[in-house]
């Protein structure tokens, strides 16, 4: 539903630019460095890589006694968020240049559990405010009318602003699954440089992937089955500059 949205979004921007006969300046593109401000809609979900006995129930570490029933499943839904920056650009070449954009990211992420002889699943959430700071290379198409097409990919830099509070001493059924506080991912995926009389617009889509296990190790029933926790985003942005 959101894509669909997203599509219908860029499709109404090109059918506005189509019917408009001027083509208007270079703006931000005219200037070697140049700076905006972007939203972006994003969903994130892991990659889980199982332990494997991750299906064994954990034992009480004060009596030995199970403290779940086997475990039958691990699984993610993807999880909305969003973030909130500014671009600075730097021109390379006629169609290439890098750019940067730090922002602040406001997104939560779910692992469930399922157990055998129970019915529902069990949740943890894991959440997050984040600083982003990814560098990307761009690669444009020459400009037709109002429009360019563009190439990026690079990497970036994620760092939780979250402490989160420390469970150590609670009852292993209660603790939290946790994340690394910063990890690196790389990025890639494409966009329209749109033009306007006064500004360019740039709808864009990337995916991007963590590169290491971002899974802080633990031993309770929730982190202790998994081995490897990798996070995958898709994400929607509009760029103005």
């Amino acid at each position: 539903m959101i894509i669909k949205k997203f599509l219908l979004v860029i499709c109404g921007l090109l059918c506005s630019q189509l019917l408009l006969a001027q083509a208007f300046g270079g703006g931000a593109d005219d200037n070697q460095i140049s700076f905006g401000f972007s939203f972006q809609y994003l969903m994130q979900d892991y990659k889980i890589i199982k332990k494997q006995d991750w299906q064994t129930p954990r034992p009480d570490a004060e009596n030995g006694q199970p403290l779940t029933t086997p475990l039958t499943s691990i699984s993610s839904k993807s999880m909305p968020g969003f973030t909130v920056g500014f671009i600075t650009r730097y021109r390379l070449a006629e169609n290439l240049e890098v750019r940067t954009t730090p922002a602040l990211v406001f997104a939560d992420r779910e692992l469930s559990y399922t157990f055998r002889n129970t019915a529902e699943n069990t949740q943890r959430l894991v959440q997050s405010t984040m600083v982003d700071v990814p560098l990307l290379l761009k690669l444009r198409s020459d400009r037709i009318g109002n429009f360019r097409a563009y190439l990026l990919a690079g990497a970036k830099y994620d760092y939780s602003l979250s402490r989160g509070q420390k469970d150590d001493n609670d009852a292993p059924l209660v603790r939290k699954v946790k994340n690394a506080r910063g990890f690196a991912s790389y990025e890639a995926g494409f966009g329209i440089d749109i033009y306007f009389e006064y500004f360019k617009l740039s709808p864009e889509i990337k995916v991007g992937n963590s590169f290491g296990n971002i899974l802080v190790a633990e031993n309770h029933p929730f982190s202790d089955p998994i081995s490897k926790l990798f996070l995958h985003s898709i994400m929607f942005s509009l760029h103005f500059e």
